[in-house]
């Protein structure tokens, strides 16, 4: 899937490889290169993204790795998942049949956008498998290692931790469940739950695996193979460790997936009053808005408050409707600060990052309040054995989550972000380069790292069962 270039990550809007119809009509000539590329170095087939120079408009293609003028350039090598076969491609005046065209022209960005959707319920789905390992790992090792008389796992430290990896792991499974769920209703819009399934679920994954290294202690860190060659159980924490740090990248970086709900979040708002708090609208059209807006919000906001009166019990839910109110009275809440960041921050809402991200790590424990209740009901109606653990695992769970959704309330507008980010644009600046003086140094400028993609005469393509390259040092000052 040919769709990252060395200076376009996140950003697919921006993609510089091109793609050229002929004049006969009959191919398309792709010119430019791409970077990470799963399965590249062995893979037949390819799908490209690339941009038609005259209109701009993005399509997406069927590339086959044999054309003349695809070239491998290189393997690349990760600090996990070592066994991925990764690939930075470059095309050369390929010429590619017209009926390669996948869906119409112009429509490439969408495609690609759908298909990151897919790896974004994916990894939700594979972190859980992952959660449910190391929660056995440290449980077993926690009752097997003793210190100061008993095991570990007696002590209010590390019986806390396991307490908080069960319940996490307990509410992971149950937000990728209900994302695949809502994935299979048919005309069902996933993007958010998605995103939210994979931000949520990769963070708490990250999380759970460095508890693990920490409970794990020095055998946490030591090597599988080290562990095996002195008797010990090969228990690989480490390798994983290493592995499991890319999720919060690739797919959509935390950032990104932030950024993209909170975008979503405020759109409508942007819809109704944008006119209202766009500089470059003349003041006769604003005041032509004026009654509209005003009467949409007039409307809406007064029936935020109104739901409260009339918000539902959910009684079905027994000990665990006292979470799902919260959220109701959360969710609403939720919305009006929304609301209200629109009002005080206006045009410049969007770059109130620090915020948004805020109100979008709100929603997200939402979402796996009501995943973590849904799935403990579920389980307590078809009678499963384990429904009396479930509902208390989601009970904790919720408690736990609820002071992290009152806190961040707070921090909604008691906060230094204004102060953060003045201090890390002078950081920027190079105005506290003094503190970097002691160290060994980089011996790298700004212009030395900035991304660059491959010579236009690539090297031969890798042979995948030769031995990765000998590391190049980086050098010293």
């Amino acid at each position: 899937f040919a769709l990252t270039e060395a200076n376009v990550g996140s950003d697919p809007a921006r993609l510089a490889t091109t793609a050229e119809r002929t004049a006969d009509g009959r191919h398309y000539v792709l010119n430019g290169s791409k970077l990470w590329c799963t399965n590249g170095t062995i893979a037949e087939l390819l799908v490209v993204m690339a941009r038609d120079p005259k209109t701009q408009a993005i399509s997406a293609f069927v590339v086959e790795t044999d054309s003349p003028g695809v070239e491998t350039t290189h393997r690349c090598r990760f600090m996990g998942l070592r066994a991925l076969a990764n690939a930075a491609i470059r095309f050369t005046d390929v010429k590619v049949p017209a009926e390669n065209l996948i869906g119409k022209e112009g429509r490439g960005l969408k495609i690609a956008l759908t298909t990151l959707n897919t790896g974004r319920l994916s990894l939700p789905a594979a972190v859980v498998g992952g959660g449910k390992l190391f929660l056995e790992l440290s449980r077993k090792w926690a009752a097997a290692r003793s210190q100061w008389g008993q095991e570990i796992g007696k002590h209010e430290a590390i019986a806390h931790k396991l307490a908080e990896m069960a319940s996490t792991v307990f509410a992971m499974e149950a937000v990728s469940d209900l994302a695949q769920s809502l994935a299979d209703k048919k005309g069902y819009d996933i993007r958010l739950e998605a995103a939210a399934a994979k931000e949520w679920n990769t963070v708490k994954a990250w999380g759970i695996v460095d508890e693990t290294m920490q409970i794990r202690g020095g055998r946490g860190y030591e090597k599988e193979s080290s562990l095996a060659a002195r008797g010990e159980a090969p228990v690989g924490v480490e390798r994983a460790m290493r592995d499991l740090r890319i999720n919060l990248i690739f797919e959509g970086s935390s950032e990104i997936m932030h950024l993209f709900m909170a975008r979503e979040a405020v759109d409508k708002h942007l819809e109704v009053a944008g006119s209202l708090i766009d500089p470059k609208v003349p003041a006769s059209k604003k005041l032509a808005a004026l009654p509209r807006v005003g009467w949409f919000y007039a409307t809406w906001y007064l029936g935020l408050w109104a739901r409260g009166l009339v918000a539902p019990r959910y009684g079905e839910f027994g000990p665990l409707a006292r979470h799902l109110r919260f959220v109701e009275r959360s969710s609403r809440k939720l919305a009006r600060e929304v609301f209200h960041s629109m009002v005080v921050f206006r045009a410049g809402a969007e770059r109130k990052q620090a915020f948004l991200f805020r109100l979008v790590d709100i929603a997200n424990e939402l979402f796996a309040m009501s995943a973590s209740v849904s799935r403990a009901q579920a389980l307590r109606a078809a009678g499963r054995p384990e429904a009396a653990q479930a509902v208390r695992m989601a009970d904790h769970f919720c408690l736990a989550t609820r002071r992290e959704v009152r806190a961040l309330f707070r921090a909604l507008w008691r906060n230094d972000d204004t102060a953060a980010y003045a201090m890390g644009r002078a950081v920027l600046a190079g105005e506290h380069a003094w503190l970097e003086q002691g160290g060994l140094g980089l011996g790298l400028t700004v212009e030395d790292l900035r991304p660059k993609a491959p010579e236009a005469k690539a090297t031969s393509a890798p042979d995948e069962r030769s031995a990765p390259p000998a590391p190049t040092a980086v050098p010293v000052a």
